[in-house]
């Protein structure tokens, strides 16, 4: 078959093989986002100002990835080597990783700490973005939706792994980050191998048009041209606002409203919480989506984030947070299948890896973004302390940036494709 040929119908190894990779890269990103970072920023920055030192950090790490993944992405549709168009340059990506996670394992200042994130968001993001065109290149459209569902099974487990293993693993006092800095490396390059020897990929070279021509495409987006492909990507965008920003303030509303003994613990449980019930409608989604189309599902995903959020503002027990959390992952989990199913159903031929990369204009657009509620939530939270208005605004804005992103969707074809 020709890389930009119409692919056969995959066999279970080829679609577990095409997707391996995502259950490391989730469990990293997991366990930096929600438990590593929350816990050790705070042997660094004092009390009052974590939230606003949380996100104005990671929001630079999003911007980077915002740029690098959609630009190694559209260089790997035409990089030109022997073992194919996407491996070398996850290959080395994440050899690159390794540097960097160790770099955060021994950080002993903010700026330490902040060197090692930074540099980790853009060597990631270099293998993520030709990591995202595997499945493109080897399923066909008829598998698309269950191959989504498989992608996101994969890639919540290892959130789950994450939520579960983190949480007990950290101490929510002086936190050592070596032995799980280790855990994540591990997992990662295990996922690497999987996808080296398991996926095949044909030579390509003479007909590539070179690493520039690549940098320059990459920066070519026809607006008019795929205007529905940009619609997808707005609707992505405000619906990952909303639910980014629940994950990343997640630690500090559990420390400051529950008063929990371990808030390390809880949000570790809240996460697996919403990730296990993410995993079983993810999957359901997957078969459903085949069927009956994506945009259905992301009506019912929208409906139910905006419901889980509003209840969260309620909870004042772990058991509430867990429960209210659960919805949250219901909706997430139905959301992420469809929407990952549509955007590669119009994504053209040819140009995967730059397109499903540029999907990543919205998912880090949206992480970034969220992370800048961080000094709002400080403000208000300051305003009146026992009120906890930050997390009020947090949970409120969740619902209706889920519910507005429908209204973006509303005219992007939906493509059903009977199963073959």
């Amino acid at each position: 078959m020709s890389e930009t040929g119409v692919p056969p119908r995959a066999r279970p190894f080829t679609l577990l093989a095409v997707n391996a990779y995502w259950p490391g890269l989730s469990f990293m990103w997991n366990s930096l986002h929600v438990i590593l970072l929350p816990a050790v920023l705070l042997t660094f920055i004092d009390d009052a100002r974590k939230n606003t030192a949380l996100g104005l950090l990671t929001f630079v790490g999003l911007i980077i990835a915002l740029i690098i993944q959609p630009v190694s992405g559209a260089l790997s549709d035409a990089w030109p080597s022997r073992f194919g168009r996407r491996r070398p340059l996850l290959v080395v990506g994440t050899l690159a990783d390794l540097l960097f996670l160790y770099l955060i394992a021994t950080a002993d200042s903010l700026g330490s700490l902040a060197a090692g994130y930074i540099g980790l968001q853009f060597t990631s993001n270099v293998a993520h973005g030709p990591a995202q065109g595997l499945m493109h290149d080897r399923v066909p459209l008829s598998q698309m939706g269950f191959a989504s569902g498989v992608k996101n099974f994969l890639d919540m487990a290892g959130m789950v792994l994450s939520a579960l293993v983190m949480g007990r693993l950290i101490a929510a006092e002086n936190p050592d980050l070596v032995p799980a800095v280790a855990l994540v490396a591990g997992l990662l390059v295990a996922g690497l191998l999987v996808v080296v020897f398991g996926v095949r990929e044909s030579a390509s070279g003479a007909s590539s048009p070179g690493f520039r021509s690549g940098v320059r495409k990459a920066f070519h987006l026809d607006v008019r041209g795929n205007t529905n492909y940009w619609r997808l990507v707005w609707s992505r965008f405000l619906f990952l606002c909303g639910v980014y920003g629940i994950q990343a303030f997640a630690q500090y509303f559990v420390r400051d409203k529950l008063h929990t003994d371990n808030p390390v613990k809880l949000t570790g449980d809240l996460m697996a919480a919403i990730v296990l019930s993410l995993i079983a409608f993810s999957i359901l989604a997957g078969y459903l989506s085949d069927r009956f189309g994506r945009k259905p599902l992301h009506a019912v995903a929208a409906v139910l984030v905006a419901v889980g959020s509003l209840l969260m503002m309620t909870a004042v027990t772990p058991t509430a947070v867990l429960g209210f959390g659960s919805i949250v992952g219901a909706g997430i989990g139905l959301f992420i299948t469809a929407n990952w199913a549509l955007a590669n159903d119009l994504a053209p031929a040819g140009e995967a890896g730059k397109f499903l990369g540029l999907t990543n204009l919205a998912t880090a657009g949206a992480g970034a973004a969220s992370r800048l509620a961080g000094p709002g939530i400080d403000a208000l939270n300051a305003w009146r302390p026992d009120a906890f208005l930050g997390y009020a605004a947090l949970f409120s804005g969740s619902a209706l940036l889920t519910l507005v992103s429908l209204l973006a969707l509303r005219r992007v074809p939906d493509r059903k494709t009977p199963p073959a």
